[in-house]
């Protein structure tokens, strides 16, 4: 693994894993989708380009991200292109490539001993996508191939 593989977050699999035909590993990402889940897999749409799209909209943080999947059958691997929109103050921003976001949300409580305690009402991580879909490309056999700019 060079620098540009970790500038991009690509990974390999381990060697010795079989690796899954490309229909089957669509239904794989497909079926994370789920009542208890928070983003969704979807088909890509031609203007989007790629085969399926992991998107998660965070309304308490105004902050959308976005997953490309291009499947190349030929070379077993998913190439991955990992955006994200934030609205802060009135200005937008966008970002490309593998960044990690994580925001957490306090406040303060009187327990029942009468005592202020710190509790958590808001957790986010933006890994929580990510990991799900990177280890189902991996645990399928393929490489999961992180771009900066176009897939």
């Amino acid at each position: 693994m060079g620098l540009f593989d970790r500038l991009t977050g690509t990974k390999y699999p381990q060697s010795g894993v079989p690796s899954l035909p490309s229909t089957e590993l669509r239904a794989a990402l497909l079926a994370l989708n789920g009542p208890d889940v928070p983003w969704v897999v979807r088909h890509a749409t031609a203007k989007e380009g790629g085969d399926l799209v992991a998107e998660w909209r965070v309304p308490e943080l105004r902050l959308r991200l976005r997953t490309r999947m291009l499947l190349v059958p030929a070379d077993r691997e998913v190439r991955t292109l990992q955006e994200q929109w934030e609205a802060r103050s009135g200005e937008r921003s966008h970002g490309r490539g593998p960044a990690t976001t994580v925001s957490r949300q306090w406040r303060y409580e009187r327990g029942e001993d009468g005592r202020r305690h710190k509790v958590e009402t808001f957790r986010f991580d933006s890994r929580e996508m990510r990991d799900p879909l990177r280890d189902t490309v991996l645990g399928a056999g393929w490489t999961w191939r992180g771009r900066l700019f176009r897939m």
